[in-house]
């Protein structure tokens, strides 16, 4: 028996930081178009916004603790909302870096996950991501945000021990290209609703108090990464 799990042990290892075959074109490219529909429909983009959500607030959260901040919870809503509470000077570099994570996490996400595709780190992809889900859920403070981090963390798992290669494959690749994707259209989401008057407490509009920086500045900031990510992690899928 401890032979056995010591021999274990170091094929885990190998399995985790080894190479994995990149799947056929039509694979990329289908993986690419999947993702886009289902965050162009409004009816579906509901639904999987959720996951977009998961991200953002991951962002604030990750970053808040990067810059020394105590983070205190993680809230995700029904709505697709979220809210993510920490403890600090609330100016300063810190403050400015964490309001800035949200909406450039996603699509940054979706680039670093492209970086390690593209080097055929298929199987690292999926274990970092369940690792970030299970520590995300340490922090999460309602019901709502735990089901759905669960339910994503758990399908990351699922497919990692229980599905072969081609399926992984499919699925890590299914999941960048929604980062990629899904990280462009929130950034627009919310330039549509300023144009109307609303989101008055928006990410954008905190950074403009922090910073005397208009809002609209830091709205590009977030089109600039959404889409260049975009570009960059779509070529890195593509073998370009």
């Amino acid at each position: 028996m401890a032979s056995t799990a010591a021999s274990a042990l170091p094929d885990l290892w190998d399995r985790l930081i080894g190479t994995q075959p990149d799947p056929d074109l039509w694979v990329v490219v289908a993986t690419a178009v999947a993702a886009l529909a289902v965050v162009v429909p409004h009816g579906l983009w509901r639904v999987s916004r959720n996951a977009i959500t998961i991200a953002h607030e991951g962002g604030h959260g990750l970053v808040a603790l990067l810059t020394g901040r105590t983070l205190t919870g993680i809230r995700l809503h029904s709505d697709t909302s979220g809210l993510t509470v920490s403890r600090g000077k609330p100016y300063g570099i810190g403050m400015i870096l964490t309001a800035a994570s949200g909406y450039t996490a996603p699509p940054l996400l979706g680039l670093g996950g492209a970086a390690l595709l593209g080097a055929g780190r298929i199987t690292l992809l999926l274990w970092v991501a369940t690792a970030l889900l299970v520590t995300m859920l340490v922090m999460i403070r309602n019901a709502y945000g735990a089901l759905t981090v669960i339910l994503t963390g758990g399908t990351f798992l699922l497919v990692s021990w229980l599905t072969g290669p081609q399926v992984q494959a499919a699925f890590a690749y299914a999941v960048v290209w929604f980062l990629l994707l899904g990280g462009v259209r929130p950034a627009f989401e919310l330039q549509a609703k300023r144009s109307r008057g609303g989101a008055g407490d928006s990410d954008a509009d905190q950074l403009s108090r922090l910073t005397h920086v208009p809002a609209g500045l830091w709205l590009f900031l977030f089109h600039a990464v959404s889409l260049c990510s975009l570009i960059g992690g779509g070529r890195w899928l593509l073998g370009l």
